[in-house]
């Protein structure tokens, strides 16, 4: 029986009783794209009870709570309402995860409350507040952006540098640093984040790291071939013909991904 065809109690029965978390996301993404009056405020009662469990089930279906976002200002109140009380782990990176979901016009003061979440000890609730400011390109942001990347975390790293390098538009000495600081992490998607950010701001001293990026390049670099195509110098246009015959021989990278970035550099 397809998901449409449930009454909204159905999916609520499902997504409260079930013992798996099999269809978990499945019935909120279900719930989310209804835009009914009993689903909205069947969500809130949820954020209001004493168990973790139905309070987090209220906080992932409001998140994206109808198409387009319905809503959106009595979902914020509701979030930042309970951060102030909040102190399970889980529930807080799941009010953290929602708010980035709706944080195009967060006052000043709701950006400092979620960026005081900087410390945290939990790595998840350190990633929803990634998740939570991530495109605000504001200085408060950007600088908890920016220590985020020296998490101890590497999926925090990745997350916060691809954050200052891909979504926002500032460009200064500090990021830029702070990309730098990340080329050689040992995390490989933190790393390429740092470069396609570098590349991005058409940073002169990327392009060496560039071209041994593309010399090395295998199945998982597409970023790098993104990055290249940012950066946009033509002297690639040479390396890439290269690297594609080198490519027929070694095969490392789908040969598509080369000639896709070779064409858009010509």
């Amino acid at each position: 029986m397809s998901l449409i065809n449930y009454s909204n109690e159905k999916l609520f029965d499902r997504i409260l009783n079930n013992k798996s978390n099999k269809n978990y996301w499945k019935y909120i993404s279900e719930l989310r794209k209804r835009k009914s009056k009993d689903i909205f405020e069947k969500s809130i009662e949820l954020t209001k009870s004493e168990i973790s469990e139905k309070k987090i089930i209220g906080i992932n279906v409001l998140a994206q709570f109808g198409y387009p976002r319905l809503h959106q200002k009595e979902i914020l109140k509701i979030y930042f309402s309970l951060l102030k009380t909040e102190n399970d782990k889980n529930v807080i990176s799941s009010i953290l995860y929602g708010i980035g979901h709706n944080n195009d016009k967060l006052t000043e003061k709701e950006i400092d409350i979620v960026c005081s979440f900087k410390n945290h000890k939990s790595v998840n609730v350190r990633h929803g507040l990634v998740s939570a400011i991530l495109t605000i390109d504001k200085i408060k942001p950007i600088n908890t952006l920016i220590q985020l990347t020296k998490d101890k975390d590497s999926d925090v790293r990745d997350w916060a540098t691809f954050g200052i390098g891909t979504q926002i538009e500032s460009d200064n000495k500090i990021i830029r640093e702070t990309l730098w600081e990340r080329i050689n992490d040992i995390d490989e998607n933190t790393r390429f984040e740092a470069i396609f950010g570098l590349a991005k701001r058409k940073d002169k001293n990327i392009k060496e790291v560039l071209k041994n990026e593309l010399l090395k390049i295998d199945e998982f670099g597409s970023l790098i071939l993104e990055a290249i195509e940012e950066f946009n110098d033509k002297e690639f246009i040479t390396l890439l013909e290269e690297q594609i015959k080198r490519n027929k021989v070694f095969k490392k990278v789908n040969e598509d991904w080369l000639l896709e970035t070779l064409e858009k550099l010509k």
